[in-house]
């Protein structure tokens, strides 16, 4: 081995403990970020079902009379 290698090697021995620490870290940094995005991904998926489904049903019909509202209104421009 040279003696850039053999450095190398020791001062990543001497480093271990911080290493092996960091690499936990991002690994749980990615873990939760891939987490988000797939529950924002399940999210968008079910309202998109939802919103599909709630689209093709049948709306009902309602007719509002009007006949009090034109009565009073036309006797406010008496």
């Amino acid at each position: 081995m040279s003696q850039q290698k053999v450095d190398q090697y020791k001062k990543e021995k001497a480093n271990r403990k911080q290493i092996m620490k960091k690499q936990r870290v991002m690994g749980v940094v990615r873990t939760c970020a891939v987490t988000v995005v797939a529950l924002a991904l399940v999210g968008w998926i079910g309202f998109s079902v939802y919103d599909s489904y709630t689209s093709n049903q049948e709306r009902p019909s309602v007719e509002i009379n009007y006949d009090a509202v034109t009565n009073y209104m036309s006797g406010l421009s008496e």
